[in-house]
């Protein structure tokens, strides 16, 4: 057990207004309005040993309320409180981070899709999506020192409690070459059939950037294995503008068909203020050919940054 007093803490956040609206199915219900309310507070020191300890703390409304499926995610559900953690470092030693709540595995810490979860914003029930495995509170995760130039290691750990396995997951990440990043990241998760394998790699090169994901989750003996594949392109217009088009596939065993995502976006920068526009396309989103699981989605956001 350790402890440490922090000196000062800063608070940072962001204002955003966004407005979207979904056709298809029973979803059409007009338009949305939502603004930015995430404020994270940090404070960070050096020790006279030399260890570094910073602490992070996130207010963020309702953001446990519900799970995707519309289940209660913890005991937090519907208060401001969020994600917390203490993370100890140094340049010897590598860092390790301690997550009181909102903690991610090995594999989680990097299992958004290469096209940024397009399916995420599809709401729905039986929406078949990819599956996390590993993450929860307590959760540690140890990031080694470099081991070489562009090489980073690191492995998580989520102990043991009532009806649950200890989840260890681990993951690699190499920035050597000049525009490009590949991961690999594999894990088990709380539930000791279950677990999950990650590539994801992208390369930047002028003013293209390309970029491909694949997420593998597997349970032993049963058919709610999930396999997510995805792409994005991305080109770089202008210092201001830029557009982007991403694909995202999700297969599950027993389902008649494959989801498919899609998303094309354009955002535009000036003076502080960020403007994004998305089109985005939703078909066979519970796995069947029911015309209610196709969806189409737009939405437009401007950020602010002070």
């Amino acid at each position: 057990m350790t402890s440490s007093v922090a000196g000062e803490m800063s608070v940072a956040g962001s204002a955003s207004l966004n407005v979207e609206h979904t056709n298809g199915g029973a979803a059409s219900s007009g338009k949305t309005f939502s603004m930015g309310n995430q404020l994270t507070f940090s404070g960070s020191g050096e020790l006279d040993n030399g260890l570094n300890v910073s602490l992070s703390f996130v207010l963020d409304q309702n953001d446990d309320s519900t799970t995707a499926s519309g289940g209660t995610k913890n005991d937090n559900a519907g208060t401001p409180f969020d994600s917390h953690s203490v993370t100890i470092s140094s340049d010897s030693l590598g860092t390790l981070k301690f997550s009181g709540e909102g903690g991610s595995s090995a594999t989680s810490a990097l299992d958004a899709t290469a096209a940024g979860d397009i399916w995420d914003n599809f709401d729905g029930a039986n929406t078949v999506h990819p599956t996390g495995v590993g993450s929860g509170d307590n959760m540690m995760m140890y990031t080694t020192p470099s081991i070489m130039d562009g090489l980073s290691l690191s492995a998580s750990y989520l102990p043991n409690t009532t009806a649950k396995d200890t989840a260890i997951g681990y993951s690699a990440t190499y920035t050597g070459v000049e525009g490009l990043s590949v991961s690999y990241a594999t894990g088990d998760g709380t539930d000791a059939s279950t677990s999950a394998d990650l590539l994801k790699a992208s390369y930047a090169y002028g003013p293209v950037t390309v970029a491909y994901s694949n997420y593998e989750y597997d349970t032993t003996g049963t058919t709610s294995d999930d396999d997510t594949t995805s792409y994005k392109i991305s080109y770089t217009v202008s210092d201001e503008l830029s557009i982007t088009y991403g694909s995202e596939t999700v297969e599950r065993p027993g389902k008649t068909e494959d989801g498919e995502y899609s998303s094309i976006s354009a955002s535009y920068t000036a003076g502080g203020m960020t403007i994004t526009a998305a089109m985005q396309d939703a078909e066979n989103m519970d796995g069947t050919t029911t015309a209610t699981q196709d969806r189409e989605r737009w939405a437009l956001s401007a950020s602010f940054a002070f």
